[in-house]
């Protein structure tokens, strides 16, 4: 018995068996871990899968009906603003029909004026500025001013 107690206290039997523990620990909880992992990492991908089965599944669809809702109420815009037109030009017909009002906006296009009237016309102040200093052409020659006005209008449609 002594041989064994000897044994069973050696550093060498102790050290084998705390390995031996430590090793059985490791095992044991490298096999959880594993059967935990396997399990939970199965039931991960299936979900996965099925969610992204889902996402590729409805992308389309869901898409088309965004974009056709934007279409839809970009057509009742155009709708609103066509009735809202149509109103308006409803209105103006209306008006034209008035002959008061008929007679009002030829006086002011065309510059009619009913008998015994004085008519007046109102010069821009920026226009008489502009004629005074167009009165030094006059003494040029007349091809001048007729060259001067092809490039000021050459200038004025760029």
């Amino acid at each position: 018995m002594a041989v064994k107690d000897r044994d069973r206290f050696s550093t060498a039997t102790r050290l084998r068996l705390l390995g031996e523990q430590t090793a059985a620990r490791v095992y044991r909880s490298q096999t959880k871990r594993q059967a935990r992992r396997s399990r939970l990492t199965g039931r991960a991908a299936l979900l996965a899968l099925v969610v992204c089965s889902l996402i590729v599944a409805l992308a389309y669809p869901i898409r088309q009906y965004v974009s056709q809702r934007a279409e839809i109420a970009d057509l009742q815009r155009q709708q609103e603003q066509a009735r809202a037109r149509v109103e308006q030009l409803r209105d103006l017909k209306a008006r034209w029909q008035d002959d008061a009002y008929a007679e009002q906006r030829i006086r002011e296009r065309l510059h009619y004026v009913m008998p015994g009237e004085t008519g007046y016309v109102v010069i821009d102040p920026d226009a008489a500025k502009q004629s005074r200093t167009d009165r030094g052409a006059a003494a040029r020659p007349w091809y001048a001013n007729v060259w001067d006005g092809v490039d000021k209008s050459d200038r004025a449609g760029r």
